[in-house]
């Protein structure tokens, strides 16, 4: 099996890390899934919040750690906000309607997308962020899956 293909930056602070999310919500489409790794403090929130703020999410946007999925609804479409940490098994992230809310067009931000195992998406974009050497700093690794493959050139540059 071929590597996927991928991209690393070096974020320098939070308004790097806000552009590119800015970057990715700019190509991001009805259907796709941004699945977002690293570990607790990593970033993948303040991500996910700069991608719905692009996307044209005016309200607080609060984390799903404990609803587990916030819905927005958009004239562009629904993009569905989830947060699987709480999850025991993959099986309890299909009784979320994540797999319904995709057929259906939503855009899926996952945090802690390997929660959802086998189910998670094959063709998705995965954002891996971790803290950097320095206070502020974040390393990003964009992998492209499926539709994201070509679309993941048009985010090089994405910390410029």
């Amino acid at each position: 099996m071929a590597a996927s293909p991928h991209l690393d930056l070096l974020l320098d602070d939070l308004a790097a890390s806000q552009a590119l999310a800015r970057r990715v919500a700019a190509v991001a489409r009805p259907g796709d899934t941004i699945a977002l790794w690293g570990g607790l403090g990593a970033g993948k929130t303040a991500f996910a919040r700069a991608f719905l703020r692009t996307r044209g999410v005016a309200e607080d946007v609060p984390s799903p750690t404990f609803t587990l999925v916030q819905v927005y609804e958009l004239p562009a479409g629904e993009i569905w906000h989830a947060d699987l940490y709480r999850l025991a098994t993959p099986g309890e992230a299909a009784e979320l309607g994540l797999e319904d809310a995709l057929a259906a067009g939503a855009i899926l931000l996952v945090e802690w997308p390997e929660r959802w195992g086998a189910g998670l998406p094959a063709d998705r974009l995965d954002v891996t962020l971790a803290p950097g050497e320095a206070e502020g700093r974040r390393h990003a690794r964009l992998a492209g899956h499926g539709s994201w493959v070509q679309r993941l050139a048009a985010l090089d540059g994405a910390h410029a």
